[in-house]
């Protein structure tokens, strides 16, 4: 840019840009792109940094227009790609929403289009521009020598869309629900197919998911009640499927996601597993306050109104978060899964009868086959009555956890830390939290119970090694870091211990950063040592 009043300021709007991008503001930084681009509308990547702020900030009309304009430049990158396509489905644009999906890509981006999207949007275009047989680019896209239930299952879905349920049910017969995400799939067939009053199929679909279900209550399966029937609805679903899956990918960039979701919300944000993907998908990339947004004041599914109470805990109102919490959990069969986050909640807010009321509801609801789940509420609820009754009230409980779990690693580590702690039964306690860290040594908090227990019974040199790998594995676990500052204080590293207290203070809650601000200043006492 030429140094000119008005560059100088096209500069300073880029660098408030780059500063509100920095500080977790999209809005703002898309804000001040709009003015850098208006002052200097050839300055390289301004447009590509629009669009992705507007994904972020989920404006869809500044995503919509950036896309545009790095499209007819020749920039057909896959985001621009994904929201032109999205603009396409949005207007019923049959022919515009395939050429985009059609569009020249990078090597990366062709086989992201034609393994993950491609024959979805494509079936789903058909749907909407009543071809025939629509079905045919999942189907093709699932080799026979290796059947992917999912896009089959996508297919017997666009079949029922198009009106074709006797295909669909045929075809259904052939798939199992296999993998999450297929099983994910299969619960919208089955509410599609009772839709279409065929209850007898969807009965059967039903119990081939149960068969496949692992233990545990998906959020994303409570709610799978809205059954797919346009064009719109079935490319929600699925890029909200992919940006889910996306998300769990271990060290995955945020931003991957938080697209597939923005697309997905585009075209459906009434589907309620579309909102809950786009919520988590935010709170990844730092946008927690925007996630809360998104969730509103409305009457929510009960698993949506437990992850705004959640948000609303995070953001510090834990009495707000309890009254939606108890909201969420006030159905007689509440599942498992929302009950325990119920309790969380509670604990979180120090609201120790309401925790103890989720325990009570989530220990009846436990069968005979159930002891590895009971004995784990059974800690639970010890963990809560030692704090607030102490060891009297909880020995029962710790008693009973044991006899359901006496080779559980979790269990013994609770027991034997707990009562090394008070002193009680000292020899016993000890041979508890060795037997845990033997059957996993790995784990830091046991290995830190450990550590801490020979600290306690003077066996420093094998102390310190213990709490030295526990606290590389959890290095900002305050708990962890405090301890080993103490046994390097008794094994007498004294400048070793300053530096890790100060680093537990960081962390540090109010008690803790009060006894460890003494400790710092007078050394270690019998006063001042971890509990």
């Amino acid at each position: 840019m030429a140094a000119t009043d008005g560059s100088a300021e096209a500069l300073d709007a880029f660098v408030r840009a780059r500063l509100a991008e920095e500080a977790g503001n999209p809005a703002a930084s898309l804000s001040a792109l709009r003015t850098v681009s208006s002052l200097a509308p050839g300055l390289p990547g301004v447009r590509g940094r629009m669009l992705e702020q507007a994904i972020q900030a989920g404006d869809f009309d500044a995503a919509r227009s950036a896309a545009a304009a790095l499209w007819d430049s020749g920039d057909r990158r896959f985001d621009a790609q994904l929201v032109l396509t999205v603009d396409a489905l949005r207007r019923s644009d049959w022919k515009a929403a395939r050429t985009y999906l059609a569009g020249q890509q990078d090597k990366a981006g062709v086989d992201v289009i034609a393994r993950l999207i491609a024959p979805t949007i494509n079936a789903w275009i058909d749907v909407g521009a009543r071809a025939k047989r629509p079905e045919r680019h999942l189907i093709a896209a699932s080799p026979a020598a290796r059947p992917e239930p999912a896009l089959l299952l996508e297919a017997t879905l666009v079949e029922l869309a198009a009106r074709r349920g006797d295909d669909a049910v045929a075809l259904l017969d052939t798939i199992k629900p296999t993998d999450r995400s297929s099983q994910l799939v299969a619960l919208r067939v089955v509410s599609a197919l009772r839709a279409a009053g065929r209850d007898d199929a969807a009965d059967g679909l039903e119990r081939r998911i149960a068969l496949a279900r692992s233990e545990g209550d998906d959020p994303l399966t409570l709610l799978s009640g809205q059954p797919v029937a346009t064009p719109r609805a079935g490319a929600a679903h699925w890029l909200a499927l992919l940006a889910d899956g996306l998300g769990r990918t271990p060290h995955g960039s945020p931003a991957v996601p938080l697209l597939f979701a923005r697309a997905a919300g585009w075209l459906n944000e009434e589907d309620w597993q579309v909102r809950a993907v786009l919520t988590d998908a935010l709170v990844r990339n730092g946008q927690a306050a925007d996630a809360l947004a998104l969730l509103g004041d409305e009457a929510l599914p009960p698993v949506l109104t437990m992850r705004r109470a959640e948000l609303v805990a995070d953001a510090g109102d834990p009495a707000a978060a309890i009254v939606l919490a108890e909201r969420a959990a006030a159905a007689e069969d509440t599942p498992r899964s929302l009950l325990l986050r119920y309790a969380d909640i509670a604990r979180e807010a120090a609201d120790d009868a309401a925790a103890e009321r989720a325990y009570r509801r989530l220990e009846a609801s436990l069968g005979v086959g159930d002891a590895p789940l009971r004995a784990a509420v059974l800690v639970a609820r010890a963990d809560l009555v030692l704090r607030t009754q102490g060891w009297d009230a909880a020995e029962p409980l710790i008693d009973r956890a044991l006899k359901l779990g006496p080779d559980d690693p979790m269990v013994l580590n609770f027991a034997g830390y707990s009562a090394i702690e008070r002193r009680r039964d000292v020899d016993a306690s000890l041979k508890m939290i060795e037997a845990a860290w033997a059957k996993e040594p790995q784990n830091p908090s046991i290995t830190d119970s450990l550590g801490w227990a020979y600290v306690l019974t003077g066996r420093l040199d094998e102390a310190v090694p213990l709490l030295e790998k526990a606290q590389r594995g959890e290095p900002e676990n305050a708990v962890i870091v405090e301890h080993l500052g103490d046994a390097y204080w008794k094994a007498g590293h004294r400048f070793s211990a300053r530096y890790v207290w100060r680093a537990a203070a960081l962390v540090a809650d109010a008690d803790m950063a009060t006894r460890i601000e003494t400790k710092l200043r007078d050394g270690l006492t019998a006063a001042t040592l971890a509990p």
